[in-house]
């Protein structure tokens, strides 16, 4: 046994003063009573006591000394020596992907690391640091380079597994940056082996990797997306994948808006996947969750449950309203016709504009007196100037070949328009306008807002050009009227991942929007300047999104969040490729030398004796019983006095 303080243990002469005071007689003074019956004790010691008297057996003494040796051993800090696995300065990366949540491992693979982790606290000396990197969606320091061991146990209490995909990039940078000045450096990995196969461990100094994990046996739902189909309406993909080297029978449940839907029994093949479509679904729902359960006859098991309940949102297309104010143009008729987000209706421009509003005006040939307050498409623009000054309309241009297609623009995307002819179009300036189509005389196709407005322009006769017969043409209608749509809050493409940023375009009359998670969490947002950021996706589930305008809800949309990774899916244990490093194991570590303390085992006993020293004292003082026999001479001695005359 070896001790950290050894100059503590000088403490141990405070034992030489607790003997003396038990040294040291007591002096009584006398005092005279009437009777000395319930005296005795005190007659005994009438004479005078030396000061010093010799030392006797004492029950007291004992303990005392006994507590005050513990306490010294405690301050020493005493330890023994012991093989540990690391040593010097240490980057410990704890593992807390979705993966980590397994139940091979009981009671789960990152408790076990959890537990490992603490037991390797111990055999550090006073001379190694270590910091703790919780790895999950972001890396996130649990305690910075410290050897106080008691710092980096309550760190490591407090850590929690993620539910997403571990970044390892971020941890392994952050991890190195620690080497510099150190002179023996090491990062410990403390994971299931589920890093990406692009890492290049041998960039970041010496690691090393503790594996957990013992069976890769899970079936998941690796996927679960909503869609429309123009016959049968809405339906439902649902993909499984048994990650087990055996056959795997699951249920498959489906919810919609948290109604029970279906249930059927499936058979998913080991390493591989079964596809699910499900149609006949209501008309109207929004929120859907698939759940996958064992069934009854199964004796495999599923060591993973966060990849066994998949989320989605269903949006369906509400078709919009339009009219087509043109003295006639077949070409534009069936164009617009073939866009199944809208419904078109045909106007005669002699009549002028109904009463009725609709959300999209596309005026052929003709403007009215007054723009509409609505979205506004206009082809073959007439020759007089517009209302409201909307654009300066010049003369016509037959220099119509193409130079370039705005790029990165929506409106214009897989749009191609080197190959259409135009005979001529008239010149147009407005300067709120993108110029989407620019030809050698001018713009071709313009749009932008204009006071509230969004507004496209085709400043050409349709009829004057072969653009009708292009693949062009549709391209450019369905970008053009994607873009007249009211816009969605939410730009997700499907689901998103955990720990994903979400970003949220709220409506310009928006002034405050509100998103609640899956347990009910709000965060709230003041617009300023959109877009809005939410970092907060940590749950699975279906987040809803509230913008208001004062206190009116003016718009809500839903999104999903779900885990989808195969790699965390795929819970078999794997290797780490550490290059030259050997991987260490709990059964093969390197013969370095730790240190593991013992001082509060003797903190520990040296309370308990003081403890019971504090009981014996306090019992010793306590008032003695009169035995019988004392009672009965007492009794008879009153009696006497009584009968004296």
């Amino acid at each position: 046994m070896f001790f950290l303080a050894p100059f503590a243990l000088a403490l141990s002469l405070l034992a030489v003063p607790i003997i003396l005071l038990y040294m040291l007689r007591l002096r009584r003074r006398e005092v005279q009573v009437s009777s000395t019956l319930l005296w005795r004790q005190l007659l005994q010691d009438r004479e005078a006591n030396a000061p010093w008297q010799r030392l006797r057996r004492n029950l007291l003494l004992f303990l005392q000394l006994l507590t005050l040796a513990a306490l010294v051993l405690a301050l020493a800090r005493p330890y023994t020596e012991v093989p540990t696995l690391i040593r010097g300065r240490v980057a410990l990366l704890l593992d807390a992907s979705a993966s980590m949540n397994a139940t091979d491992v009981q009671p789960s693979r990152f408790e076990a690391a959890r537990r490992f982790a603490l037991e390797l606290i111990e055999t550090l000396s006073a001379d190694d640091e270590v910091v703790i990197i919780r790895v999950a969606e972001r890396a996130e320091v649990l305690v910075n380079y410290t050897s106080d061991s008691a710092q980096l146990r309550a760190a490591l209490e407090r850590a929690q597994p993620g539910r997403g995909v571990a970044d390892w990039d971020a941890a392994l940078t952050l991890a190195a940056a620690g080497a510099q000045g150190a002179e023996k450096f090491t990062i410990l990995l403390l994971s299931d082996g589920g890093l990406p196969q692009h890492l290049n461990l041998e960039l970041y100094g010496e690691v090393r990797h503790v594996p957990f994990g013992v069976d890769g046996q899970n079936v998941a739902i690796s996927a679960l997306a909503t869609a429309r189909n123009p016959v049968r309406g809405a339906q439902i993909y649902a993909r499984l994948t048994n990650h087990g080297d055996q056959p795997a029978e699951v249920i498959f449940s489906l919810s919609l808006d948290g109604a029970l839907h279906s249930a059927a029994p499936y058979r998913v093949a080991e390493n591989g996947a079964a596809d699910i479509i499900i149609d006949n679904l209501p008309a109207e729902f929004r929120r859907v969750q698939a759940q996958l359960t064992r069934s009854a006859s199964s004796a495999l098991p599923d060591h993973l449950s966060i990849d066994d309940t998949a989320y989605a949102v269903y949006t369906p297309i509400r078709a919009e309203r339009a009219l087509l104010m043109s003295k006639g143009n077949l070409f534009l008729e069936r164009g617009l016709a073939a866009l199944n987000a809208w419904q078109v209706y045909r106007g005669d421009p002699e009549r002028g504009l109904p009463t009725e509003r609709f959300d999209l005006y596309i005026f052929d040939g003709w403007l009215p007196p007054t723009l509409p307050n609505a979205n506004i498409l206009i082809v073959n623009p007439p020759p007089e100037p517009p209302p409201d000054d909307l654009y300066a309309i010049g003369e016509l241009s037959t220099q119509t070949k193409v130079l370039r297609v705005r790029p990165d623009d929506p409106r214009t995307r897989y749009l191609n328009f080197n190959d259409v002819n135009v005979r001529a179009f008239r010149k147009i300036r407005a300067e709120w306008a993108d110029a989407l189509v620019e030809a050698v005389g001018g713009a071709l196709i313009l749009a932008g807002e204009f006071a509230g407005r969004r507004i496209a322009i085709l400043p050409f006769n349709l009829l004057d050009s072969d653009l009708p017969l292009k693949i062009a043409y549709p391209i450019l209608l369905a970008n053009l009227t994607a873009w007249y749509q009211a816009p969605r809050a939410l730009s997700l493409e499907g689901s998103a991942r955990i720990g994903q940023a979400v970003a949220i375009q709220p409506p310009p009359e928006a002034d405050l929007v509100r998103v609640a998670a899956p347990d009910g969490a709000t965060t709230t947002f003041r617009v300023g300047r959109p877009p809005l950021i939410y970092a907060e996706t940590k749950q699975t589930g279906i987040y809803s999104v509230d913008m208001y305008k004062g206190a009116e809800l003016i718009q809500q949309e839903f999104f999903a969040v779900n885990l989808f990774s195969e790699g965390e899916s795929d819970i078999a244990p794997r290797a780490v490729q550490l290059g030259s490093s050997a991987e260490a194991t709990t059964a093969q570590r390197p013969q370095e030398v730790g240190q593991r303390e013992f001082w509060s085992l003797f903190a520990l006993i040296g309370l308990a004796i003081l403890a019971f020293e504090w009981f014996i004292y306090h019992r010793r003082l306590g008032v003695p019983r009169l035995r019988g026999a004392a009672l009965s001479r007492f009794s008879r001695v009153g009696r006497r006095a009584q009968r004296m005359p």
